[in-house]
């Protein structure tokens, strides 16, 4: 069987290290197609190298512009690759541009279609991410649902229960793998100075808050609020840092200890001994939770609610809540226990699955 795995950006590198792995001891074929929706060295060629992840056997160089010009770029290329490959099964992840771009130029050729990640909702169409994540399930042949209430969601709109698979999350596999290589390899404490429990750990890159400079300002002006009683740590992704620069907000940056975007392995060492995170991106809000750590998410909502059943997330939306006062709050208080995202087999399951 020959499956071709579509791939572009940060967290799904994460999640394909962990599903390839699972395919090469099934003794599968995968071709490995890059779009380069992530191009930037620190935030792509250093995850291949520290997650053992063989070199794209396809690198399409697709990063940049409008959405609909980076989704249309991707489509054509996907689908030349489609063709010469000649795949059994497309593989995508999550609810980026390349996930989409993979599953409609894999459907329109009749190739079916695998979608780990399936059935998230935040509810909220005005976020392209939503709008991606939408098409590519009712797109897909196979849904791999990471819980049971992506499972109910899909149900709800009409998805036959044969065509879904909860398999789990990938990146739990991938927090418990790689865990333990980041406490022997990661040199981040002794190279940055900080202390294990004292610091905030941000991540800032989502749209609806670094083109809204009023949700930025807001962003900032809290974090510098916090960072005056307890060090804040910001690995600057290039989106936020040019809005910061367009807006004139760069100066809101003082006082923040600001670090370009890290490696998976040292970014996990920094999660793992965070007082609290605090971020906008879905996959950091698991990250926090697999490691035990409490999570401010700067959104008005968040796909996964388990967490915040569970108490180790609590939403504060820019402009309507008092960040910095979410964040201190949430440093003192631990959540319940719990098992949302399975057992640690979820890769396994997915190769089970396309078998």
């Amino acid at each position: 069987m020959r499956i071709l795995t579509i791939i572009g950006a940060r967290p799904q590198f994460i999640k394909a290290a962990t599903v390839s792995r699972a395919i090469t001891a099934a003794g599968l074929d995968e071709i490995l197609v890059h779009t380069g929706q992530h191009f930037d060295t620190n935030m792509s060629d250093v995850f291949f190298e520290e997650l053992g992840i063989p070199y794209p056997t396809h690198h399409l160089g697709i990063g940049g512009g409008s959405h609909g010009e980076m989704t249309g770029r991707m489509l054509g290329a996907i689908e030349a690759v489609i063709m010469k490959e000649c795949p059994d099964r497309v593989l995508v992840y999550g609810d980026t541009n390349s996930t989409l771009a993979g599953a409609l130029a894999a459907a329109k050729l009749n190739v079916p279609v695998a979608h780990v990640e399936a059935g998230l909702r935040s509810f909220n169409r005005r976020m392209p991410e939503e709008i991606n994540r939408i098409v590519v399930d009712h797109t897909a042949t196979w849904l791999m649902t990471p819980t049971e209430t992506a499972t109910e969601n899909l149900v709800r709109e009409g998805i036959p229960l044969s065509r879904i698979q909860e398999v789990g999350d990938v990146m739990y596999d991938a927090a418990l793998y790689y865990g333990a290589i980041a406490e022997r390899q990661s040199q981040i404490f002794e190279t940055s100075g900080l202390k294990k429990g004292g610091y905030v750990l941000v991540t800032i890159h989502r749209q609806e808050n670094t083109d809204n400079p009023e949700r930025l300002a807001a962003i900032f002006g809290a974090l510098q609020d916090v960072a005056a009683t307890r060090p804040v740590v910001l690995p600057l992704h290039p989106r936020t840092k040019q809005r910061l620069a367009d807006t004139g907000h760069l100066s809101m940056t003082r006082g923040i200890i600001i670090s370009p975007p890290l490696g998976y392995l040292d970014m996990l060492m920094l999660e793992r001994h965070a007082a609290v995170v605090a971020t906008d991106s879905g996959g950091v809000q698991k990250e926090a939770y697999f490691q035990g750590v409490p999570c401010v998410t700067l959104r008005d909502e968040t796909e996964w609610v388990e967490l915040v059943a569970l108490r180790w997330n609590r939403l504060a939306p820019p402009g309507t809540s008092d960040i910095a006062a979410a964040i201190r709050a949430a440093a003192e208080e631990k959540g319940e226990s719990g098992m949302p995202y399975g057992d640690g087999n979820a890769a396994r399951k997915v190769v089970a699955a396309l078998r």
